[in-house]
């Protein structure tokens, strides 16, 4: 059995709809189907998510939303009108996101979360009835009917382990109907243990695909995107790029995610790791092409570097003193006051004298930096404090870099020649990645001449 999730890009109108038919459809092992909500359909257009999170923003200030729940309405209309389907599955959209609206808004962050969540459930009750009109028998399954329980802060919850049995249960008994439906079932969002919806991360569809995978211990988790092959690189960023990524491991794309590689979420690799299912990232517009693997373990004596990401938004806390390597519990004391802070950080490289802190900058806002920096003056005596924002990361990721000496040479070097001055470099144990941090405004630049050192005339 094979689970499958389709991104927003595949889900963004009629046309892409039908090819998300023809791929469950021509595969008789693919079962479950995750949904995202409807993406964009030109570059100049706006995700639904993104339509649902203004107008939840904007009811929230008590301005009238009439306008922006017709567009968003209008998208789904349109859907169903070229798919052929029931007009009246319009209208039982329009109505539910209008009952959305209608949600008590004293908890902003659980009516945000309930807004969000409309993108995916209504799209995978869109693509329920397009499989149904094909000739395909499919059912849609309500995430909280199923058992996805979900715990944490509003807009990054996570998934209460129990759950897996529950999503099992629920998914075994709809699939095995005389009929033998697919199940269709929304990414995203969950339910907590007070019944109201939760919804994970940015790109959470990708995780509730994995969860999924995971449940039904599939043979595989196929993830439909728009891009035949994971890419070495970020093409956005390096546009001529023309390395794809064949296989990679589960370590190995974890990390890549984590620094900013955009086409695949770093929380969904955690479930199918669990589980040890494979997961095949493809194209739903080339749907023939066999795309990235991610896997266990790889041979690495082929690819001794498998990619390089950035991401940009990091902050580094910079705290010196003298002495710092005799006085018991410093790093736990510092750690403690980002703890009580509520904060969580990203990276600790250290030295005898000084400790780095690094943090993303959306988790770091200037008042929380505040009240920080002035704890650690006041609890620490630090020699030195500096705070600086606007920097990047960028990770040099293989596995088969523990094998190879001179990695990190090649890397400082090219980036000494390009004129692109390193603030800091961490490698763990493990020797699976190197990370750099360099300025904001460097960023595109190191990642191009990195690429180039790696990846062109032969380097690897």
């Amino acid at each position: 059995m094979k689970v499958c999730k389709f991104g927003g890009s595949s889900v963004a109108d009629a046309a892409q709809i039908s090819k998300v038919c023809d791929i469950m459809m021509s595969d008789r092992d693919r079962r479950v189907v995750v949904v995202s909500a409807p993406g964009k359909r030109s570059k100049g257009d706006t995700k639904v998510t993104d339509m649902l999170i203004s107008c939840a923003e904007r009811a929230l200030e008590d301005f009238d939303v009439s306008r922006e729940l017709e567009a968003i309405s209008q998208r789904f209309a349109a859907i169903i009108a070229d798919l052929g389907l029931e007009a009246s599955l319009a209208d039982d959209i329009a109505a539910d996101l209008a009952s959305r609206l209608a949600y008590d808004k004293s908890d902003k962050g659980a009516f945000l979360d309930l807004m969000k969540a409309a993108g995916e459930d209504n799209s995978a009750k869109v693509v329920a009835a397009a499989l149904r009109a094909r000739g395909a028998s499919a059912i849609y399954l309500n995430p909280a009917k199923a058992g996805m329980l979900l715990e944490g802060p509003s807009g990054d919850a996570v998934l209460c382990d129990v759950s897996y049995g529950f999503l099992h249960d629920s998914i075994e008994r709809a699939m095995w109907r005389p009929d033998n439906p697919i199940v269709v079932f929304p990414g995203f969002f969950g339910v907590n243990r007070d019944g109201k919806v939760a919804t994970f991360p940015r790109g959470g569809s990708d995780i509730t695909g994995a969860i999924l995978a995971a449940a039904m211990k599939a043979e595989c988790y196929e993830n439909f995107t728009d891009v035949d092959t994971v890419y070495a690189v970020d093409p956005r960023v390096v546009p001529d790029v023309a390395h794809g990524i064949r296989e990679m491991t589960y370590r190995e794309m974890r990390e890549l995610a984590y620094a900013g590689f955009g086409v695949f979420h770093d929380e969904a690799v955690m479930p199918a790791f669990r589980a040890g299912i494979p997961i095949n990232i493809r194209n739903t517009n080339h749907p023939d092409l066999p795309g990235t693997w991610i896997l266990p373990s790889r041979r690495v004596d082929e690819c001794r570097v498998v990619g390089i990401a950035s991401d940009s938004d990091f902050v580094h806390v910079y705290v010196e003193k003298y002495m710092m390597n005799r006085e018991v519990g410093f790093g736990r004391k510092l750690l403690q006051i980002f703890e009580e802070e509520q904060v969580s950080f990203e990276h600790m490289p250290t030295g005898i004298d000084n400790i780095t802190i690094i943090l993303r900058g959306s988790k770091f806002p200037p008042e929380v930096q505040g009240r920080v920096l002035q704890r650690i003056k006041k609890e620490l005596a630090p020699d030195q404090l500096v705070c600086e924002r606007d920097h990047a990361l960028i990770m040099v990721v293989g596995e088969g870099m523990q094998h190879t000496v001179g990695t990190a040479a090649r890397a400082t070097k090219a980036l000494a020649e390009a004129g692109v001055n390193i603030e800091l470099i961490n490698q763990d144990a493990s020797e699976i990645s190197i990370m750099f941090g360099v300025r904001e405004s460097e960023r595109a630049r190191a990642v191009n001449v990195l690429y180039h050192a790696f990846f062109c005339n032969g380097a690897i």
